[in-house]
């Protein structure tokens, strides 16, 4: 955080920002004074920070682990897959943005309390204070998040490292020789601010009616002005449900094998359940939230009331009709360039429909037919030999002399066999001659991702049948959405499950294909301490129907690179201390 291109950035973005929020009159500079009169100004620092939240589109990170590969061969993650990672060039970073919103939010709270937020309402000033406060905690321990998944490691002594931790704004004139943090220290401020910001902020953003005002607010003002604060318009900023989430996120993280310092099992999965207890538990699983993006769930997304969540989406960027989707990822067939190709290690991962893994002998997988008798959600998330997709229902056929689509038959084909079908709506149209787009969203927290964090948790505290204060055990959350999935019932593979480690293993796999492409397995596997080498293979069809797995992608990884690295100036221009291996 202490380069010249951040304070550059960070004093760029704070003086001039957001064009519609922060820019001045002509030939009227502004200073940070004028927040204190300037309601809008002062909230265009909270926003700013907003904008940098890294998932306002989907990473595709996976690209750099065992489920996927790109045809593209100026992918930043396939050179980084094969051998070109390291401290000057890493796109995993998460340094220079998150430091630039933190200094954003740490500007923020220290002027929040002199702004004048409203001239009319008795009570109203205080009460955006404490909207604007409990965001700004909320996000500024969200980029700490953030901070520690992507760079916190250990040094040659084994000493789990944080960051730096700062909470006073930086500008041009201050010390930037701040050394790292500890692991638990980080953990500790961001637990820290969460609490505050859960004290600030609404549950959800909601008009209320009369008679229910929150006791905070009784007897201090009238509902009306309650709902100009804290109003459904609100709706997609940090709300206390939203820090709740995000609580769960960071004590799943601190609970893992590669950062269990502070945070134990019996703790991630309480707050998980604290989440989904809001929604009923496991009776609040969305019966449709695998397939939340898909063309069947398409008017549940166009109908979307400004601001609303269908039932899977705790958390989402707006509804748009921009996007690199389905150009980026269609076949080449149906015009797209198939950048993201999903592996065979991802369509081996999806068990039978019957629940067996494809390598027991009983599940009745037959190699020769390798897609008959399926989980159902492989084909809800990958394009195979013989998929129907697109808005003409065309067969997508992958085998060798098939056509464009087929295995190398051009540089927009797949590498593996497999194109992408999950978060693509398959109503666009990219003909030139009929084109049609379709409305999109990106999901920033999904409730299938809590109740997977919950199930890891309970299980690794309790086993795979105890549920502390919640009422639902590890295995109830697996077998709903198994179920969900269109696994048969009932489910005798996860009946014979009794030890641990077992539904550990089931669960990290139900993990896998759940969160396939949502750029979730880079940071799984690495938390789990697990191997990120495996290489990539693929699956090639000759004309006369054999099927043949092939090796497609060496993965170029040392161990040392579950931890990822400090950006390299940082550590040479401040002397800080760098990540054992980097």
């Amino acid at each position: 955080m202490k380069t010249n291109l951040f304070i550059l950035l960070a004093l760029f973005f704070i003086f001039t920002g957001c064009e519609d929020l922060l820019s001045p009159a002509d030939e009227n500079n502004p200073t940070l004074e004028n927040i204190y009169e300037d309601a809008a100004y002062a909230e265009g620092l909270l926003l700013n920070a907003y904008v940098f939240l890294p998932s306002g589109s989907y990473s595709f990170n996976d690209v750099a682990t065992d489920d996927a590969v790109s045809n593209d061969p100026n992918n930043n993650y396939l050179a980084m897959a094969t051998g070109g990672w390291s401290a000057m060039e890493n796109p995993t970073s998460r340094w220079v943005n998150s430091y630039a919103a933190i200094n954003y939010l740490n500007i923020f709270l220290a002027e929040t309390d002199q702004v004048e937020w409203a001239t009319t309402g008795e009570y109203v000033k205080e009460m955006f204070n404490d909207r604007f406060k409990g965001e700004a905690y909320g996000l500024r321990a969200l980029f700490m998040y953030y901070l520690l998944e992507a760079h916190a490691g250990k040094d040659a002594g084994g000493n789990l490292l944080g960051v730096p931790i700062l909470t006073e704004p930086l500008d041009g004139q201050s010390s930037y020789d701040i050394p790292r943090s500890t692991f638990e220290q980080c953990i500790t401020q961001v637990y820290e601010d969460l609490t505050k910001a859960e004290s600030y902020l609404p549950l959800d953003f909601e008009d209320i009616q009369e008679g229910e005002l929150p006791s905070k607010y009784q007897g201090k003002t009238s509902v009306s002005d309650y709902n100009r604060v804290f109003g459904a318009y609100n709706r997609q900023r940090l709300s206390t449900r939203i820090v709740k989430g995000i609580r769960a996120k960071v004590a799943l993280l601190a609970a893992s094998p590669a950062f269990n310092e502070t945070t134990s099992w019996e703790n991630a999965a309480d707050v998980a359940g604290q989440v989904l207890d809001l929604i009923g538990g496991v009776a609040g699983i969305d019966p449709q939230g695998g397939t939340w993006y898909s063309k069947e769930n398409g008017s549940t997304t166009d109908n979307l009331v400004v601001g609303t969540n269908p039932q899977e989406i705790l958390w989402r960027t707006n509804v748009s009709e921009e996007s690199d989707l389905e150009p980026d990822n269609y076949p080449p067939s149906l015009y797209g360039s198939g950048r993201v190709n999903p592996t065979q290690n991802l369509v081996d991962a999806f068990p039978m429909a019957n629940g067996l893994p494809i390598a027991d002998g009983a599940s009745g997988y037959d190699e020769n037919n390798p897609y008959v008798g399926r989980d159902p959600r492989l084909n809800d998330y990958i394009l195979y030999n013989g998929s129907v997709f697109g808005p003409g229902s065309s067969s997508i056929l992958t085998s060798e002399d098939s056509g464009e689509d087929g295995i190398g038959a051009i540089a927009k084909s797949t590498r593996t066999g497999y194109y992408l079908r999950k978060l693509l709506r398959e109503d666009v149209n990219l003909d030139a001659a009929n084109k049609a787009n379709k409305k999109h969203y990106v999901s920033r927290m999904r409730y299938t991702e809590l109740f997977l964090a919950y199930a890891e948790a309970a299980n690794e505290a309790w086993g795979p049948d105890g549920s502390g204060s919640h009422g639902y055990s590890a295995r109830d959350v697996i077998a709903a959405i198994r179920q969900r999935a269109g696994i048969s019932q009932p489910d005798n593979y996860l009946a014979s499950i009794s030890s641990l480690a077992d539904m550990r293993k089931l669960i990290r796999n139900e993990r896998r294909l759940e969160l396939c492409f949502e750029g979730n397995r880079f940071w799984d596997l690495r938390r789990w301490n697990e191997s990120l080498s495996e290489t990539a293979r693929g699956m090639r069809i000759s004309s006369n129907g054999a099927y043949q797995v092939v090796n497609i992608e060496k993965r170029q990884y040392q161990d040392y690179m579950n931890y990822g690295p400090l950006p390299y100036q940082e550590v040479i221009k401040w002397n800080m201390t760098q990540n054992v291996g980097w």
